[in-house]
């Protein structure tokens, strides 16, 4: 495969096809994002993944922020038939995966070596360019010997002296360990890629596989014996050999009752594991998703009222940083937690952090312009009737026109749905749960585009229903989306400001139904 040389790096000269994993219900984000960032076509999805095709470098690749994992496409099809055959017939089956189509999986490793190759040549060329000074004093490598020695002691001295110093900046070397140590795990990975890459030919790769199963085909095999049936068509295909511990390659097969995926992860660290944040507390891929949907600007005013350990306000300032930020939370711990990983990410200039009540925010009327806040819910930290006060401080400080993004648990979301029923409702335009476009994409043989589906924050708030009373004063839902959190589920709901309830709450004036709340 050629590539080309551009300003921002080495790339493809032709679009290669990868897939990313994503959250459920992050789906349509990760979509719109490679369209965006990486200029993606055949933009496609089925149920936690999210298929493309682009020219885009690693150094773009690596700026995915809704995505989970990375992987180049080797083999997208229809699922194995485990209902009504033999286990001998199935294992065939799994090896027509590799012995049907060889030409795929070399062309794959081409493209993968190429890749990797080219962002090892293009970060020699980056450190030789950042360190002149020390090019040249390379080149002129000639010492005398009394001047070394002297120079020896002068450090020595000074190293002394500077002793108590240096314990003093422990902390910012365990930060510093804390980045590093995730940027040598990657560095390890591309190496051992560079290696596979100066072998004579396909023979000298050694490999491991990684498979994942689920539905009827989890009951039926392991993940063990898929594994070993592939890897061995893998070493009689190929010639390659297996390594557990230390291979230059690894091959993830994603086995289900709707398809069969195969793929090569491009990163060993998944995109979502952040190398700036030093304290983990939202999952960063749902932070950024919410701070996509606030549709920030240049200028804005944007406050997180619980900002907890910052990961949403982090997420939002590495993206859009001409932007005023302001987190708030009343609990010390937490904001201890924010202010270490604003330092970790050289955010602590951007962001302000402030120890106040959302209930109480020290901010005049209508003064911000972007509210996003993950309303704390689950063992740890839990909201009762107090919701009803949270949204009505908020609506007081946010701008005629102003937005808000909020991530509700289930329950919470369900209790505000109950009151809205007067108001717009949540099938609406704006709702992403229920659509048969989204539904339609889980099918793998069918590719979809939703543009159509996901509709603008302008043709939702502009419905017409903006004579019924909104459910929560001025504050007049747009979107949601269910998403994911593991083990529990949530939703990413978006609300506008409308100018005309504004205007009556200004004027002292109050709707009949404002903030339901059902104990």
């Amino acid at each position: 495969m050629a590539a080309l040389r551009t300003d921002s790096g080495w790339r493809p000269a032709a679009g290669a096809r990868f897939f990313c994993t994503a959250g459920r219900g992050l789906e349509p984000f990760l979509m719109r994002e490679v369209r965006a960032r990486l200029a993606a076509t055949q933009v496609e999805y089925i149920s936690g993944k999210v298929f493309f095709t682009t020219c885009s470098d690693l150094n773009m690749l690596k700026k995915l922020k809704s995505a989970e994992r990375l992987f180049l496409l080797i083999k997208k099809q229809f699922p194995l038939n485990v209902s009504s055959v033999s286990k001998g017939k199935i294992f065939n089956e799994m090896q027509r995966l590799v012995n049907d189509d060889p030409e795929s999986w070399l062309s794959a490793i081409s493209i993968w070596k190429n890749l990797l190759e080219l962002d090892a040549k293009e970060d020699k060329l980056s450190q030789r360019d950042a360190n002149p000074l020390k090019r040249k004093v390379e080149e002129n490598d000639i010492i005398n010997p009394k001047k070394l020695k002297t120079k020896q002691m002068q450090e020595l001295q000074e190293s002394r002296e500077c002793q108590l110093e240096k314990q003093t900046d422990e902390a910012t070397v365990e930060q510093g360990d804390f980045l590093t140590n995730r940027e040598k795990s990657q560095e390890a990975f591309q190496n051992d890629a560079v290696k596979a890459v100066a072998a004579p030919n396909q023979k000298d790769l050694t490999f491991r596989v990684s498979c994942r199963c689920s539905g009827f085909v989890a009951k039926t095999f392991t993940a063990q014996e898929v594994g070993r049936v592939i890897g061995i068509a893998l070493m009689k295909q190929f010639g390659w050999k297996a390594d557990l511990r230390n291979p230059n390659l690894e091959i993830f097969i994603h086995l289900n009752d709707i398809y069969s995926v195969v793929g090569i992860p491009v990163f060993r660290v998944p995109l979502a594991s952040r190398a700036y944040i030093k304290t983990a507390g939202l999952r960063s891929t749902i932070a950024w998703a919410m701070a996509s949907l606030a549709e920030i600007k240049a200028g804005a005013f944007v406050l997180d009222p619980m900002c907890g350990l910052g990961t949403i306000l982090l997420e939002a300032a590495k993206e859009w940083p001409d932007v005023y930020y302001v987190g708030a939370d009343v609990s010390d711990s937490q904001l201890l937690g924010a202010c270490d990983n604003l330092k970790a990410a050289g955010l602590q200039d951007k962001i302000e952090l402030l120890k106040v009540s959302v209930i109480e925010l020290p901010l005049p009327s209508e003064s911000v312009d972007i509210i996003i806040s993950d309303i704390p819910f689950g063992k740890k930290f839990k909201l009762g009737k107090d919701i009803k006060n949270i949204l009505q401080e908020m609506e007081r400080v946010l701008c005629v026109g102003g937005t808000i993004v909020l991530l509700l648990s289930e329950d919470h979301h369900r209790r505000l749905q109950d009151c809205e029923r007067g108001g717009i409702p949540w099938n609406s335009k704006g709702s992403h749960t229920d659509e048969p476009g989204i539904e339609k994409c889980l099918n793998p043989g069918e590719k979809t585009d939703l543009s159509d589906t996901v509709s603008s924050s302008a043709e939702t708030s502009g419905q017409g229903d903006l004579d019924k009373m909104p459910p929560f004063g001025s504050l007049v839902p747009v979107d949601r989306y269910r998403v994911s959190l593991g083990r529990t589920g949530a939703f990413i709901c978006r609300y506008r400001k409308s100018p005309s309830s504004a205007a009556n709450v200004a004027a002292g004036l109050r709707f009949p139904v404002e903030f339901c709340f059902i104990p």
